[in-house]
């Protein structure tokens, strides 16, 4: 009898079942990369405010101190927004009459907050405190990107747990002296005008550690500097074997 199949289905059929076997695991990594994907973190995607607010304008060139919008970012869990007579303390005297600004104008003599939307936000279930971190010498850019220059605000990073988790188990990584924190925008101010090498700005009298937060990259601290970190874990009284514990962020 002859064959009724040629000899190449015995290949088409094998590659046929294992792409089958292998579809759920494809469907899982295509799943999982959509969920990373900035169309679902809006991670790099700036946000529609009421009020265009740039904080290059604002931190980098006129050097206005993170604490003067974000008052409460050294005292409670939340940075806080800006109320809008601490806008209208310079914007009463300076672009009174800019139509941009009009906004901030009728919610002054309405004495109705503005509606700032927010960028950065863990979920319901997540506890953070932004002043125990700030305490520990963790710089604003590590979790928020680079925010001095910013024209528009968009969020930095993706807050995803294995992220989270990296700096809990690890804070050696991460700590550092409290001046570290707003001296930092001190420096890129005082140094704004630096010079360009390897595709980013580069400012001199900064560390190669200031530099890398300064244009929002993650920086690899080596041997000593993770030394010295240890030794500041050890300063703080952080315990790391408690840091990883589901209860610290969850409850």
């Amino acid at each position: 009898m002859p064959n009724i199949f040629a000899p190449s289905s015995n290949v088409i059929v094998k590659m046929a079942v294992m792409g089958l076997a292998a579809s759920p695991l494809a469907i899982m990594i295509t799943i999982s990369q959509f969920t990373r994907s900035p169309y679902v973190t809006k991670v790099g995607i700036p946000y529609e405010q009421p009020v265009p607010f740039s904080h290059e304008h604002h931190v980098t060139e006129l050097g206005l101190d993170c604490r003067y919008c974000h008052t409460s970012v050294e005292k409670s869990a939340k940075a806080g927004y800006p109320a809008t007579h601490t806008c209208m303390s310079c914007h009463s005297q300076v672009w009174s009459n800019s139509p941009l600004l009009e906004p901030v104008r009728e919610s002054y003599e309405k004495n109705v907050p503005l509606k700032w939307i927010t960028l950065n936000k863990v979920p319901e279930f997540v506890y953070f405190n932004h002043s125990i971190h700030l305490k520990r010498g963790v710089n604003c850019n590590n979790c928020h990107g680079p925010v001095q220059a910013m024209q528009m605000a968009y969020k930095g990073r993706p807050f995803q747990m294995t992220w989270c988790l990296d700096c809990h188990r690890h804070p050696e990584k991460y700590v550092n002296k409290p001046e570290f924190v707003f001296g930092l925008y001190e420096k890129i101010r005082k140094g704004k005008t630096g010079t360009k090498g390897e595709g980013h700005e580069t400012i001199a009298g900064l560390t190669e550690e200031e530099q890398s937060l300064m244009v929002g990259d993650q920086y690899v601290r080596n041997a000593k500097e993770l030394a010295e970190g240890e030794k500041l874990v050890k300063e703080y009284n952080i315990k790391k074997e408690q840091l990883s514990d589901c209860a610290v962020c969850h409850h």
